[in-house]
């Protein structure tokens, strides 16, 4: 948690239904998990709302819907809180089964890379509960408690979450094959862009973000296109490319094959092509789950830096 609390004071058992609730995502979810009845569980969070003087959460139809307070609590609690539930759990006799290891990260990467590593710990008895989205959502989860490992696109700002340096990925310019042919890469590298005109382009995104900064980082200029086709997932823009759909711009690792194989090619070869830094991110503190040692280090030997 921070270094003060800005509300005073505040019951622990309270705080501890509170972070069910917010991970269950309601009231009724949440009363199961911390072992309680529904009146007592919703008793507990409006006790905690009129002791911080905030209201914590957004009743819902169905369920309950997190306010940014309820966010940040639960940023600060769920490692501390882990922590404490762990050392309790450990005085009994029986010896508790271990959860499955939450882990998040961008679909490509863990589907093409993270997950066939990953693989051989799942028959030496690890659990693993597999997550995709974008870094934002995902690193917001790791904050609240829902993750408890996640490989991120972006450096996690404060002190509650611990990043370090995964992988670094380059992204090249690619077409098909026919779509080579069509275009000149001398008058590619000489006039940028320019050659490009009318080419049909394929994104990750409505606004064309992996494209636009290769024409920022590449050529020095702003990238104002319409993707001619977007898909939300770069193997799927990758295989729309391949088959002739048009232009796009794709991490290395993620078409590696295709290029040695032909069925892309990469249109320029720039000395200085634009990098982006992978992250393995947990939450600050002690490491509480036993299987996120193994699973780190899985993927950090899947995935070589450079």
């Amino acid at each position: 948690m921070s270094d003060r609390n800005p509300y005073g004071r505040l019951d622990l058992d309270q705080l501890r239904t509170f972070l069910a609730v917010y991970r269950a995502g309601s009231l009724t979810a949440g009363a199961r998990l911390a072992g309680l009845s529904q009146p007592t569980a919703t008793a507990q969070v409006k006790a905690l709302e009129t002791a911080m003087g905030r209201r914590l959460f957004e009743r819902l139809p169905r369920g309950v819907a997190p306010t940014p307070v309820a966010d940040d609590l639960a940023g600060r609690l769920a490692g501390p809180m882990d922590a404490l539930e762990a050392v309790a759990g450990g005085a009994s006799d029986a010896p508790a089964p271990v959860p499955p290891l939450h882990l998040g990260g961008p679909a490509e990467m863990l589907c093409t890379t993270g997950l066939p590593a990953l693989a051989p710990l799942i028959g030496q008895g690890v659990r693993l509960r597999v997550a995709t989205g974008l870094a934002d959502d995902l690193l917001a989860g790791l904050r609240a408690g829902r993750l408890d490992l996640v490989v991120s696109s972006v450096r996690p700002r404060g002190r509650t979450l611990a990043a370090e340096p995964l992988a670094d990925e380059d992204f090249v310019l690619v077409a098909s094959p026919a779509w080579a042919e069509r275009l000149d890469p001398g008058r590619l590298a000489a006039e940028g862009p320019t050659a490009l005109a009318g080419v049909p382009l394929v994104s990750y995104a409505e606004d064309l973000p992996i494209l636009r900064r290769y024409w920022r980082h590449v050529f020095g200029e702003r990238l104002t296109a319409t993707p001619a086709l977007t898909v939300p997932d770069l193997r799927g823009v990758a295989a729309a490319v391949a088959a002739g759909a048009g232009v796009s711009v794709l991490p290395r690792y993620l078409c590696t094959r295709e290029l040695s194989s032909g069925a892309l090619v990469a249109l320029l070869e720039p000395e200085d092509p634009p990098i982006n830094t992978g992250f393995l991110v947990q939450r600050a503190g002690a490491q509480t789950h036993p299987h996120l040692a193994p699973v780190r280090e899985r993927l950090k030997a899947a995935v070589c830096l450079g």
